[in-house]
């Protein structure tokens, strides 16, 4: 069996700060065993639990959803290709959406600026006589209906 990392060598190997580290131990995300001098010693497998967590939170998925799928995990285990497959089909509905937003956005974005008015109420182009208004707040063109 492989030599248990340090927090250090934890964060060092995964790119997570060792505060961030803790504090997902804190919410149950990883798990650690403790020395004789309370120290925390990670298994190798916890690698590919904070890889799990730092991918999913960068599309958009809160810890507390990070939690509830490793949850789900049999006997909390590490997620494996398979479990990863099977957690973010549950994610990928909310991603083709963003998806959609950012596309959107990129593609209609610079003509707004383009013209150079930078108003909504007063442009001719995709809001004349802020029709827009009456769909309600925020940027109507961008967001889903």
């Amino acid at each position: 069996m492989h030599e248990a990392l340090t927090i250090g060598q934890l964060a060092a190997r995964s790119g997570v700060a060792q505060s961030a580290l803790r504090y997902y131990e804190r919410l149950g995300l990883i798990r650690a065993d403790r020395t004789g001098g309370n120290q925390r010693r990670y298994h190798r497998g916890e690698l590919r639990r904070v890889a799990f967590i730092r991918i999913a939170q960068q599309v958009g998925i809160s810890l507390e959803e990070i939690r509830s799928a490793l949850d789900s995990l049999p006997a909390s285990r590490t997620p494996t290709a398979d479990d990863w497959a099977q957690l973010s089909m549950a994610w990928r509905d909310r991603l083709d959406e963003k998806i959609r937003l950012l596309n959107r956005l990129r593609d209609d974005l610079d003509g707004c600026i383009g013209c150079g008015c930078l108003s909504l109420s007063r442009c001719a182009l995709y809001n004349p006589g802020d029709e827009l208004a009456g769909e309600g707040p925020g940027a109507r063109l961008t967001l889903p209906r």
